[in-house]
C-alpha cells in the first residue's frame, strides 16, 4: 500500500467527520436550504439502492455524449486543508487522531531560542483571513516542508521551514515565526462562503495533489499539458534545469515564458508581459526555455492540426520535438475541439476603466505572464493562428453573454490577475490592505479571498445562465498549494534533475460542478492537475498526451536515462492519476435522475455581487458546521496575517 493510500485509509476507518470517508467518496445528508429559491435536491437524486454501476467505457461513452464545454476556473496557491481541512465527510485535519495525522503537531522556534509547537488553527472575519501575505512555495521549500525521508513525506516541517527563510541562523525575529505560524493558519465557511457554497451542492475532490512541488507556473504548464517538460528533458538532457530557481527542463520555478520576454525576437508584438517582469531589479533574469512537448493546443486541432501548426514562425524550432506526434493526430484525422485561454490583462484591447493602466507604462498591468500556460510554447506564441485562442478575462464573460463559444464545444480556462475588472475592494479597511490586495486569483500576498471566491461565483452563474450549462462540466481548482500544511502525503513518482523529488507536491482543492455532477458529495479519488486533462481527453475522445509518439520516445529515454517510469505525461499510463469521473453521476448521466438544473449552481446576486460581511453569507447562512475536534487550537498570541505588510509595532 502507497503512502497516499495508507493515509487515506486512515481517513476510511477513523473519521471524526460528520459522515465516515467511503471507499471512493462520501455522500452527506443535504442541508436545510439557506438561500431562496434553492430546489429541493431530493427530487434529483435517485436511492442509493438504485444507482446504477456503469463500467468505465460506459461512464466515458456517458460523459461524451452529455458534455460539451468544460471550464477551468484556475484559481492560484491554497492549499486543500487551508481551504476545507474542516469539511465535513473530506479528509481533513480532523478526520483521524492527531497522533495519527502527519505533521499534525509541528515544531517552531520561540524569538528567545527556545523550541514550542505549533498546530493547526482557524482564522476568520475577525483576523480579516481573506488577506494573508505570501509564503514560500518555491520548489526547495515545499520539498523542505514535506521533509520526505526514505521517499516518504513526513509533512511536518512547514512551521520550521517557512520561519528559518526569514531567520536562518540565530534566534528568529517575530516577523520569521509570525511567517512560520501563518503556515499552519486554515479558513472556512466564514471566510470562503461561496466555495464552500459550492463543495456542499456539488462535488469536492479531496485527493487531488499538485503535479510539481512547487510554485505557480508548472501547475499552469500541467493543466494544459499534463507535465511540465520532463519528455523535454528526457529529449534534451543537457537543458535538464541547474538549479531550482533558474530555467531548465522540467519547468519548476516561475521564470516568465521565453515569448514576451527581452530575449523574444518578435518583443511584445505577439504577446504580452506585465512591464514590471522585466524592469529594475528583474532586468536581467532569465526566462524560462521554449517549451516544446505536446499539450492540449496540439490534440485539439484534431484534422485540422497540420494546417494550424504550418503557420509557425519557426517550425523547425518550435515544433521538432512534436513532428510525429502531429503526423499521428493527423492521421486519426480526428474533428477539432476549441481551448481558450482566458486571462485578466492579457489583451491589448482597452478594458474597463477600473481595471488599472491600459496605455503607457501601466499596459497589461494587471496581467501575470507566468500564469499563462500556452504562453509558454512556441508553437502557441509564435504561431498567430493558436495565439489567437488566447484572450482577455473580459473576453470570457463578452463570448458566454453573447452565446460566441465556438459550437463544435471545447475547453476554456478562466483566470484572474494582479487587479479585479469589477472594482471591488477587501473588507479590511487597512489602508495597506485597501490598495495592495485588490487580486482575483486567490494568490496572497495581491488578491484579496472574497474578491476572488466573487470572480469564481461570477463565472459560474454567467456559465448557469446560458445555454452552455445543459452541457457543461465546471472545474474549479488551484495550481499550488501556496506552502500551507497539508496533512496528506502526496504519492512521489518523479525526481528531478537535482535529484530532488519533483512530483507529486502536496494536494490542492477541486470542485467539480455540472448538471451531472454528484450532489453533496465528496470525492477520495486520487489524482493531480493532469487528472482535468485526462478528463479532457476522455469529454473529447482525444488521444492522450502520453500515447503521442514523441511522448513515448521521451518516457522510454526517461528510462533508460534517469531509471525512472514516469517521465512523461501523466494523462495516461501513470498510476493513480484519476479522470475526474467519480465526481460524476452514474443516475444523472443514464437518465434514471434529473440532471442538476441551473438554478442549483446559481448563488444570489448580492452574495455574488458583495463581499460576506455585506451580503451576511457565511457557515451558519449555510447551513453547515466545520468539523472541529473537542478542543480546537487557539490563535497564537503573537499571530500576524500579514507581517511583511502590516509588521507588528513590537518587531
Amino acid at each position: 500500500m502507497s503512502f497516499t493510500r495508507r493515509a487515506l485509509s486512515l481517513c476510511l476507518s477513523t473519521s471524526l467527520a460528520a459522515a465516515p470517508c467511503g471507499a471512493a467518496g462520501t455522500a452527506f445528508a443535504q442541508p436545510a436550504p439557506a438561500q431562496p429559491n434553492l430546489p429541493n435536491i431530493a427530487q434529483y437524486q435517485v436511492p442509493a439502492h438504485a444507482e446504477p454501476h456503469l463500467s468505465p467505457a460506459q461512464m466515458a461513452s456517458l460523459i461524451r455524449h452529455h458534455i460539451k464545454y468544460v471550464f477551468v476556473l484556475y484559481q492560484e496557491n491554497r492549499s486543500f486543508d487551508s481551504y476545507f481541512g474542516t469539511f465535513p465527510g473530506a479528509d481533513g485535519l480532523y478526520s483521524q487522531p492527531a497522533d495519527q495525522t502527519p505533521g499534525f503537531t509541528q515544531p517552531i522556534m520561540n524569538t528567545d531560542g527556545t523550541m514550542g509547537t505549533i498546530q493547526p488553527f482557524r482564522i476568520g472575519p475577525d483576523q480579516f483571513a481573506a488577506d494573508t501575505d505570501d509564503i514560500d512555495h518555491s520548489h526547495p521549500l515545499t520539498v523542505a516542508k514535506m521533509d520526505v525521508v526514505d521517499n516518504q513525506p513526513k509533512m511536518d516541517h512547514y512551521a520550521l521551514t517557512e520561519e528559518k527563510k526569514y531567520s536562518p541562523t540565530g534566534n528568529p525575529s517575530l516577523k520569521a515565526k509570525q511567517f512560520g505560524e501563518l503556515a499552519m493558519a486554515y479558513e472556512d465557511c466564514d471566510t470562503v462562503p461561496l466555495l464552500w457554497a459550492y463543495a456542499d451542492r456539488f462535488t469536492l475532490m479531496d485527493h487531488v495533489f499538485e503535479d510539481m512541488s512547487g510554485p505557480s507556473t508548472p501547475g499552469n504548464l500541467s493543466i494544459f499539458a499534463a507535465q511540465t517538460g520532463v519528455t523535454q528533458w528526457a529529449l534534451h538532457p543537457a537543458e535538464g534545469f541547474k538549479t531550482a530557481s533558474g530555467p531548465g527542463a522540467p519547468a519548476i520555478n516561475d521564470a516568465d515564458p521565453y515569448w514576451g520576454s527581452p530575449r523574444d525576437p518578435n518583443g511584445h508584438k505577439n504577446v504580452p508581459v506585465n512591464p514590471a517582469d522585466f524592469a529594475g531589479k528583474h532586468a536581467l533574469e532569465a526566462p524560462q526555455l521554449n517549451q516544446t512537448y505536446a499539450s492540449l493546443a496540439l490534440t485539439t486541432a484534431g484534422g485540422d492540426i497540420k494546417s494550424r501548426t504550418s503557420h509557425d514562425a519557426d517550425a523547425k524550432t518550435d515544433l521538432a520535438d512534436v513532428d510525429d506526434d502531429i503526423g499521428f493526430i493527423q492521421h486519426l484525422d480526428h474533428h477539432k475541439i476549441a481551448w481558450r485561454w482566458f486571462e485578466e490583462g492579457y489583451s491589448s484591447k482597452p478594458q474597463p476603466d477600473n481595471q488599472g493602466p491600459t496605455d503607457a507604462v501601466g499596459l497589461h498591468a494587471s496581467y501575470i505572464a507566468h500564469h499563462n500556460g500556452p504562453q509558454y510554447f512556441g508553437y502557441v506564441s509564435n504561431n498567430p493562428e493558436m495565439r489567437a485562442d488566447m484572450h482577455g478575462l473580459h473576453a470570457f464573460f463578452t463570448a458566454i453573454k453573447s452565446n460566441a463559444l465556438p459550437s463544435e464545444g471545447g475547453v476554456f480556462y478562466v483566470k484572474g490577475g494582479y487587479k479585479n475588472e469589477f472594482g471591488m475592494k477587501p473588507a479590511d479597511p487597512d489602508p495597506a490592505v485597501q490598495k495592495k490586495f485588490i487580486g482575483d486569483d486567490d494568490h496572497p500576498a495581491y488578491s484579496d479571498s472574497q474578491i476572488s471566491e466573487s470572480l469564481i461565483a461570477r463565472a459560474v452563474n454567467a456559465i448557469a445562465a446560458s445555454k452552455y450549462w445543459s452541457q457543461s462540466a465546471i472545474i474549479i481548482t488551484w495550481d499550488d498549494s501556496e506552502g500551507d500544511y497539508d496533512h496528506v502525503p502526496p504519492p512521489i513518482l518523479i525526481h528531478g534533475p537535482d535529484g530532488s523529488p519533483i512530483s507529486d507536491g502536496p494536494r490542492v482543492p477541486m470542485l467539480v460542478i455540472s448538471p451531472f455532477a454528484r450532489a453533496h458529495y465528496v470525492s477520495h479519488e486520487i489524482g493531480n492537475q493532469a487528472s482535468v486533462v485526462k478528463f479532457v481527453d476522455a469529454v473529447f475522445a482525444l488521444p492522450p498526451l502520453a500515447t503521442l509518439p514523441d511522448e513515448e520516445k521521451g518516457r522510454t529515454l526517461g528510462e533508460s536515462e534517469f531509471h525512472q517510469k514516469n517521465i512523461g505525461p501523466l494523462d495516461a499510463i501513470t498510476p493513480d492519476v484519476g479522470n475526474l469521473f467519480n465526481a460524476f453521476d452514474p443516475a444523472r448521466l443514464d437518465g434514471r435522475a434529473k440532471p442538476l438544473p441551473a438554478s442549483y449552481a446559481t448563488l444570489p446576486a448580492n452574495w455574488v455581487t458583495t463581499l460576506p460581511s455585506q451580503s451576511g453569507a457565511s457557515c451558519k447562512a449555510l447551513n453547515i458546521t466545520p468539523v472541529t475536534p473537542p478542543t480546537p487550537s487557539q490563535i497564537p498570541a503573537d499571530f500576524n496575517p500579514r507581517p511583511k505588510t502590516n509588521p507588528s509595532k513590537t518587531e
